[in-house]
């Protein structure tokens, strides 16, 4: 505990284990200012659609396991270079809801998640307040191959109160090429994706990813 807030917090760095399905798009600016749940610093600083949709199912972290979906707009620019920023991320769990506002200002939400894992792929319903949202399907292929942020260096800004909070996780795994089928999508609770085709999916599986602390780079 700390005297700053009423729940369990972990510090930083956090280390988590899990595999999950990453997906990459190049979204219009018209469809991330209208259905991406920006906020103001997000609008102000957006510089292109470059963004992307994660499905993680997160096996082992300080705060035991859990699963969250998030949608990332695009590229922000900051004074510090670009970075990419997260508007809308549900989870599975009240803890990683706490210490992930808190540690790194990301905007998490609780979410019910049913996650059905088949020999054929997997399929994923996410619901919040008795509503389902997100229902999808997946299925990798074959082909398998390395994936790191050493090759692709990920920076996300976020903001916490008047604080905008600079982090850079790292990450690296195994990943097969894969597909999402039979999406559906409620705008209402998430940004629908469903009618654009993504530049790539990928399944990233046993990976292992660090968060550092974040540090404070503006206000406001």
């Amino acid at each position: 505990m700390t005297p700053n807030c009423d729940f369990e917090l972990v510090a930083p760095p956090w280390n988590l284990v899990g595999s999950g399905y990453i997906q990459l798009y190049r979204f219009d600016r018209d469809f991330v200012q209208k259905n991406g749940f920006l906020k103001d610093f997000q609008i102000k600083n957006f510089k292109s659609g470059w963004g992307a949709v994660m499905l993680v199912n997160y096996e082992t972290s300080p705060v035991g396991p859990y699963v969250e979906l998030l949608f990332i707009p695009g590229v922000i620019s900051i004074a510090q270079g670009n970075a990419y920023s997260i508007s809308k991320i549900y989870v599975s769990t009240k803890a990683s809801v706490e210490n992930g506002i808190y540690n790194w200002g990301i905007p998490k939400e609780l979410a019910d998640f049913v996650w059905l894992k088949g020999k054929q792929g997997d399929e994923v319903k996410v619901s919040a307040n008795g509503i389902a949202f997100f229902e999808a399907k997946f299925k990798k292929n074959w082909f398998r191959f390395p994936i790191s942020t050493a090759l692709f260096p990920l920076t996300i800004i976020q903001q916490l109160g008047e604080k905008l909070l600079l982090t850079k996780p790292s990450s690296k795994g195994m990943a097969h090429f894969a597909k999402m089928t039979n999406a559906k999508i409620n705008s209402a609770y998430f940004p629908d994706v469903s009618q654009h085709n993504p530049l790539v999916t990928v399944k990233v599986e046993n990976f292992t990813m660090k968060f550092t602390a974040a540090r404070v780079i503006s206000k406001e």
